[in-house]
């Protein structure tokens, strides 16, 4: 199982000071230091990462949030690591396939062939009417037009990277006698991983896709209700990508908190799951990563056993966190 963690940007972890100071910098004309802080607290949680034994690191993008672009970020970390897989997102509509393409095998090439997508669908009507050339606009409100265009910018991009030459005519995109010149060194191409919980968004996964992230409920009580539900997610999606003659892996995004003083623990995660501030690292509580080293080992077992391949994780304070699960979890997982 390949374990990643997130790359600490501000909207995606738990507040804590580093991010808060880089916050301040960040959203005050002017402000700043000679090397962004929020920056530095990325590439020294990433390269932390690498140090403690971590496959992977995730850059999402929210490109209405105060941190630097997950593109710009992406491209540093790859320079600035060695052996972990770096992950970058990217929202259909905001940027065309055959320009993301190309960005990714630039970082592809500056990584050593490390590098991975996120295809994400996107949700954000604001964000794109204002970075998406109003791409938004038009769009039946069912979703139909949107996942329509996922699945024509998956196709372009995969055969800007696979083949020499091709054409295609489509709704959202076309090209005509196309070819990139910037080879990947990952062959046949970067791998691509999606996280949707629409049915036309978890066929084009199966049919395009080599990964999918799983979804399920919000908040620590969910888990058990969660376990069912991911297992049978599991299994639908093996049988869809199995129709196409194909095989694809499973992760999920979660939080993670060990210790040995499970009132405390759980008072602070209460105390959390409260506050709606924090709705987007509430929701990946309901994985259930949270306890003794050993009950998270032992889930971390049992998502294997159904078929996960992948752990996307948080922690908090996000360097601390993975120190300890690295030092406590990690043997008993067999890494």
């Amino acid at each position: 199982m390949k374990l990643g963690v997130w790359t600490p940007f501000s909207y995606c972890i738990r507040p804590e000071p580093a991010i808060e100071r880089a916050l301040e910098d960040l959203t005050v004309q002017g402000r700043g230091e000679a090397r962004d802080r929020a920056y530095s607290f990325m590439r020294d949680t990433v390269c932390l990462a690498e140090k403690l034994g971590f496959d992977l690191t995730l850059v999402a993008e929210r490109l209405i949030a105060p941190d630097p672009e997950a593109w710009v970020v992406a491209s540093a970390l790859a320079v600035e690591t060695s052996k972990i897989d770096i992950m970058c997102a990217v929202h259909p509509g905001m940027l065309n396939p055959q320009f993301t393409a190309k960005l990714g095998a630039s970082i592809d090439r500056l990584s050593g062939g490390r590098f991975l997508i996120n295809v994400v669908p996107g949700q954000r009507q604001h964000e794109f009417a204002l970075y998406g050339n109003n791409a938004w606009m038009g769009w039946d409100e069912d979703g139909d037009d949107r996942y329509a265009r996922v699945d024509e910018f998956i196709r372009v991009m995969k055969a800007m990277w696979e083949q020499e030459n091709f054409t295609i005519e489509g709704r959202f995109y076309s090209a005509k006698d196309a070819t990139m010149a910037t080879k990947t060194i990952c062959t046949p191409r970067p791998p691509v991983y999606a996280a949707t919980a629409d049915t036309r968004g978890k066929e084009i996964v199966a049919r395009e896709c080599d990964l999918w992230f799983a979804d399920y409920l919000s908040g620590i009580d969910a888990y058990e209700e969660n376990l069912g539900r991911i297992e049978s997610d599991i299994a639908d999606m093996r049988q869809r990508a199995a129709s196409y003659g194909r095989e694809i892996g499973f992760g999920i995004s979660t939080y993670v908190s060990c210790a040995d003083n499970i009132d405390a623990l759980l008072q602070d995660i209460r105390a959390f799951e409260s506050d709606p501030q924090h709705n987007v690292a509430i929701k990946s509580l309901g994985a259930g990563l949270i306890g003794t080293p050993q009950t998270i080992a032992d889930r971390i077992k049992r998502y294997e056993d159904m078929g996960m391949t992948c752990l996307m994780l948080q922690f908090h304070p996000m360097q601390n966190g993975m120190q300890e699960f690295a030092e406590k979890v990690m043997p008993l997982i067999g890494r």
